[in-house]
């Protein structure tokens, strides 16, 4: 499979959200650095006319995720709070589908498929091939692109617009994604 943009792609910007910048509740090292280059292939899609998707982390309050609630993160990306807005400079289309995850309180969900729309939505618009974007590289951004192969898309890791919670758990998730059937890719190879 080649790596470029076709008709029926779509990108996804896995949850470039305050709270996982630097300065939030749960940073990720790096996430303020892939702005311009998310919003490089956010434009690319734009300008193509094909879809945009932003995923978010909308938690309860209670979130089962929540050191509060036993879980191993600290509160994060709480519904409507500043921490769960996108990041500031991020420029996403008028039209971007935004889609929320992990709203129950007593469910996880790292991929911007569990309990969405998403699947439906990309269906809807004959979306066979996505290209990944976002934070964590090491959770939301690998369950993201699993369960997209699972589902049966073609997935491509942008590798340039992506950052992780640590270096080596990235590592091993890009192998496993690799492992899984998606591919590895930077802007000079889509965009070109």
């Amino acid at each position: 499979m080649k790596v470029g943009i076709t008709s029926r792609s779509a990108l996804i910007v896995v949850d470039m959200q305050k709270d996982f910048c630097e300065g939030g509740s749960l940073p990720v090292s790096g996430c303020s650095s892939i702005i311009s280059k998310v919003n490089e292939y956010v434009e690319a899609f734009k300008a193509r006319g094909l879809l945009v998707v932003a995923s978010r982390d909308w938690h309860p309050p209670n979130h089962v995720s929540f050191t509060t609630a036993g879980g191993p993160w600290p509160p994060h990306c709480v519904a409507g709070s500043e921490g769960a807005e996108f990041v500031e400079g991020l420029l996403l289309p008028e039209d971007v589908v935004v889609v929320s995850k992990a709203t129950e309180p007593g469910m996880e969900a790292y991929s911007a498929f569990t309990s969405t729309p998403l699947h439906y939505v990309l269906s809807l618009r004959g979306v066979r091939r996505l290209f990944v974007t976002g934070v964590a590289t090491d959770y939301c951004v690998k369950e993201t692109a699993l369960e997209a192969l699972r589902l049966g898309y073609e997935v491509v890791v942008l590798t340039d617009a992506v950052a992780g919670v640590s270096g080596e758990t990235s590592e091993k998730a890009l192998e496993e994604l690799v492992v899984n059937g998606a591919l590895l890719a930077t802007g000079e190879e889509v965009l070109r």
